[in-house]
C-alpha cells in the first residue's frame, strides 16, 4: 500500500522529470508547423498540480488525487495536456475516500481515467497517448489479479506503457514514415516511470531551475486581485453531497453573493465546488456544511499574500498577472475568442467579442485562462471560439466549471472564427445561432503561410527547417522560398479547390502578420486581385499575428 505522501511525492517528481525532458518530447512532433508542442503543453499542465501538491503536508491518497485532478483540469493546455488531466481525473474518482491505495486500486483508477479520456475525444486515434494509457491500464489490472502490491502492478503498467509506445508507429502510419514514436505517449511514459521510481523508494527528482516558466503567471491560487482589497479571505471548499439532501445550490450561491464577491458555485451529482472572496469565512463554511460533508477546505488571506509580494500589481513585471475580473451574467449572449496579435484581438472585439484570450500556435492557453475569460463575460450564455484545433478540447473542459451556460464552437482557424462571429444574429435562439455560426465557419476555406520549425518528411513533402510552408485548411500543400509568391499561389490553389467542390468564391480576406509590412501586404493583395479579377472582393487586415505571415480567408 502507498500513503498520500508517497503519491504526492511521485507526482511532483514526475512533473520535474517531464520538465527536464520536455524538449526531447517536443522534438518528436512530426508536423513541421510551429505549434504548442506536446512536451511543453504536458509539462505546463502537470506543473500546475505540482505547485498545489507542494502545499500538502500529511494528505490521504484521496486528497492528493483530488488536488491533482483539479489543478490539472484548470491548467490543461493543448490536446495532450487535456488528455493527461482526464487520466488523472480517473485517478481521483478511483481513489476517492481512500487513505491509502494498493496497486489494484491504482490500476483500476487509471482505467477509469482512460474511459474519461476516450469519452472526451470525438474521434480517438490509436497509436497515441490514448493507446499507451489504455494498454498500460489493462496490463496493470491483469497484474493485480496475481499480486496487488503497488510495486508489482505499477511495474507492469510502466513496462506495458514502454512497449505500447514502441508499437505506436505500427498503428499510426505517419509516425512510421517519420521514424518516430508518439510524443504524447512518450510524455506519459516519462510520468509513469518517474512515479514508479518514487513508489520503489527512490528520491524525488529535483526541479530544474533553468526550466523556462517565465510565461506561466506566478499568481496565487486566490485568483485575481485589486490593490484595494475589499474582501480579505479567499475561501474555497468542496462538499460531498448527501443522498436525500434537498438544499438547492442556487440558494447557497445567493447567500454567498450577499457576503462576498468572485462567487463560483459548480455542482454535479456528487459534489459542490465553491469559491468566494469574503470577510466572513466562518459564515461561508457554516452555510456550506448544510449541503453535505466537506472534502476539502482552503482559506487564504489575500492581504498577506499581497504584502508578501506573491502579488504583482498591474504594470509591474509580467503583464499576464492581471487576470480578468468576474462579472455578473447580465446580458443574454456573450463571446470569448482566442487570438494572438493586436490587430486580430481588436478585430474580434469590434465584431462583438466581450473577452479575448491571448493564444494560438505556440501559445495554447490553459482551461483556466479560458474559464477566467468566460467568467469575465457578463452574459448568461457564452459562446467560445477557440480558433485553433489544439485549443478546442481545453475550451470544452470549461463547460462544467463555469457558473453560466457555455457553448464551444469547433472553430479550428482564425478565419472560421471571424466568419462565425459575422453570422451571429441576436434575434435567433441559441440552437439556431450555433447552427448558423458553424455553417458559416465550415463554408470558409483557410490558407496559412508560415515557416517550417523543423526538418520533416510529412505527407510526401520533404521539408527543411526554415522553408516557407503553404497550408490549405490545415494541410501542407507545397513549400516555397518566397513568402509573397507562396501567398499568391496558395490563394489561387484554394479558389481552384473550391471550384472543384462546387463552391463559389466572392470574398477574400488577407490577414497579414507582425513580420509583414503594410506595403508588402498591399503588393500581395494587388497581385491576387490581378489574378482573380474584379468580381472577387479582397479585404486587407493587419492582424499582427506572430508565427504566420498570412492567414487567407476565402468564402
Amino acid at each position: 500500500m502507498i500513503q498520500g505522501k508517497i503519491l504526492r511525492d511521485s507526482i511532483i517528481s514526475a512533473s520535474n522529470c517531464l520538465a527536464k525532458s520536455k524538449q526531447s518530447v517536443d522534438e518528436l512532433n512530426i508536423f513541421p508547423v510551429p505549434d504548442g508542442d506536446t512536451g511543453t503543453n504536458m509539462s505546463m499542465t502537470i506543473s500546475a498540480a505540482s505547485r498545489e501538491l507542494a502545499r500538502l503536508t500529511d494528505p490521504t491518497v484521496s486528497q492528493v488525487a483530488d488536488v491533482t485532478s483539479s489543478a490539472l483540469l484548470r491548467g490543461a493546455r493543448g490536446n495532450s495536456g487535456v488528455i493527461l488531466s482526464l487520466l488523472f481525473r480517473g485517478l481521483s474518482k478511483g481513489l476517492k475516500g481512500k487513505d491509502e491505495a494498493s496497486g489494484a486500486d491504482l490500476a483500476d483508477a487509471l482505467a477509469l481515467g482512460v474511459e474519461e479520456a476516450y469519452k472526451a475525444v470525438m474521434k480517438p486515434t490509436e497509436g497515441t497517448i490514448l493507446t499507451v494509457a489504455r494498454e498500460a491500464a489493462a496490463k496493470g489490472q491483469a497484474a493485480a489479479t496475481v499480486n496487488k502490491s503497488v510495486k508489482h502492478v505499477w511495474n507492469a503498467i510502466c513496462q506495458e506503457a514502454d512497449e505500447s509506445l514502441k508499437r505506436t508507429p505500427d498503428l499510426l502510419p505517419v509516425l512510421k514514415k517519420a521514424g518516430v514514436i508518439d510524443a504524447g505517449g512518450m510524455g506519459l511514459c516519462i510520468i509513469l516511470n518517474a512515479m514508479k521510481d518514487v513508489f520503489d523508494g527512490g528520491d524525488i527528482v529535483e526541479s530544474d531551475s533553468s526550466a523556462d516558466t517565465s510565461h506561466i503567471p506566478g499568481i496565487s491560487a486566490a485568483g485575481a486581485f485589486e490593490t484595494d482589497i475589499k474582501f480579505t479571505y479567499c475561501t474555497e471548499f468542496i462538499v460531498e453531497r448527501e443522498k436525500g439532501n434537498t438544499h438547492d445550490p442556487l440558494r447557497l450561491r445567493a447567500y454567498l453573493e450577499s457576503i462576498g464577491d468572485s462567487v463560483v458555485v459548480v455542482d454535479d451529482a456528487d459534489i459542490i465546488k465553491v469559491h468566494v472572496h469574503t470577510n466572513e469565512p466562518g459564515s461561508v463554511l457554516s452555510e456550506g456544511i448544510k449541503y453535505g460533508h466537506f472534502e476539502t477546505v482552503k482559506i487564504e488571506n489575500m492581504r498577506i499574500q499581497h504584502a508578501n509580494a506573491a502579488w504583482v500589481p498591474e504594470g509591474e513585471g509580467n503583464s499576464e498577472i492581471a487576470a480578468p475580473v468576474r462579472r455578473e451574467p447580465e446580458n443574454e449572449y456573450g463571446f470569448v475568442a482566442v487570438a494572438a496579435g493586436d490587430g486580430l484581438q481588436t478585430l474580434f472585439t469590434d465584431l462583438g467579442c466581450d473577452s479575448i484570450v491571448s493564444g494560438g500556435q505556440t501559445m495554447n492557453p490553459s482551461t483556466e485562462d479560458i474559464l477566467k475569460a468566460i467568467q469575465a463575460t457578463p452574459a448568461k450564455v457564452v459562446f467560445v471560439l477557440p480558433n485553433n484545433k489544439n485549443i478546442i478540447l481545453a475550451a470544452e473542459q470549461t463547460i462544467p466549471l463555469a457558473d453560466r451556460k457555455v457553448h464551444v464552437l469547433q472553430t479550428r482557424t482564425i478565419p472560421q472564427g471571424i466568419s462565425a462571429m459575422l453570422s451571429f444574429n441576436p434575434d435567433d435562439d441559441v440552437e439556431q445561432n450555433l447552427l448558423n455560426m458553424m455553417k458559416s465557419a465550415n463554408n470558409v476555406s483557410t490558407g496559412s503561410v508560415t515557416f517550417a520549425a523543423r526538418n520533416s518528411d510529412f505527407e510526401d513533402h520533404a521539408i527543411k527547417e526554415g522553408e516557407i510552408l503553404a497550408l490549405e485548411n490545415g494541410k501542407v500543400i507545397f513549400t516555397d522560398t518566397d513568402v509573397r509568391h507562396a501567398a499568391i499561389k496558395l490563394t489561387r490553389s484554394i479558389i481552384n479547390s473550391r471550384k472543384i467542390t462546387g463552391k463559389e468564391t466572392s470574398f477574400i480576406t488577407l490577414i497579414y502578420g507582425d513580420k509583414i509590412e503594410e506595403a508588402q501586404a498591399e503588393e500581395v493583395r494587388d497581385a491576387i486581385q490581378a489574378k482573380v479579377g474584379n468580381s472577387i472582393d479582397i479585404t486587407l487586415v493587419n492582424g499582427g499575428q506572430p508565427i504566420y505571415y498570412y492567414f487567407i480567408s476565402v468564402e
